[in-house]
């Protein structure tokens, strides 16, 4: 009888740590790579990107954590999301105006930037054949280190910044066109 109880209480503490760890999980801003955004125009285009941050934590992130030559969620947890408002213009190939996961196959002198037509899915669930654009850009060394990813919008387009590289993306107004929402 004893250990039969014994055995319910074990079980009862069990259950609740587990159920405590879930809810963690799906409190965004309990993670190790709390959510984050950023927004901004591009002429008339709204630009709007929701992430999660990972931090350095001393660690050697990219070649090493973010290994070269392969594809990346461009954060953590699900996948990096932008949406434009109206059809743009990315390293001057045109974009249409939607909500992309963006993904990046990293390099040390030049990147790949994927936007992806699956704009809602967890970051490792990638699949090339959803590819709406990719593009080459050239990361360059940052001004300061930068211990959390984030990202800028500005007038000239889109900065992934981590650790000691920035990496810009030129995003251009594609013209006169209707607005859509993102």
């Amino acid at each position: 009888m004893k250990s039969t109880k014994i055995f319910s209480l074990t079980l009862l503490l069990v259950g609740m740590l587990v159920a405590t760890m879930a809810w963690a999980q799906a409190d965004k801003s309990k993670r190790a790579s709390p959510a984050d955004s950023a927004s901004g125009k591009i002429g008339e285009a709204v630009i709007l990107i929701n992430y999660s941050s990972p931090s350095v934590k001393g660690r050697a992130v990219w070649g090493e954590l973010v290994p070269y030559g392969q594809v990346w969620r461009a954060g953590a947890n699900e996948a990096t999301m932008v949406a434009v408002d109206r059809d743009v213009l990315v390293e001057g190939k045109k974009l249409p105006a939607g909500k992309y996961s963006f993904y990046a196959i990293p390099n040390k002198d030049a990147w790949t930037v994927i936007f992806n037509k699956v704009a809602e899915q967890w970051g490792t669930q990638y699949d090339p054949k959803q590819d709406a654009l990719r593009v080459k850009v050239k990361p360059r060394k940052a001004a300061n280190m930068n211990e959390r990813l984030i990202y800028d919008v500005t007038d000239d387009g889109i900065v992934l910044l981590w650790e000691n590289v920035e990496v810009p993306v030129s995003v251009k107004p594609a013209g006169t066109q209707s607005k859509k929402q993102p």
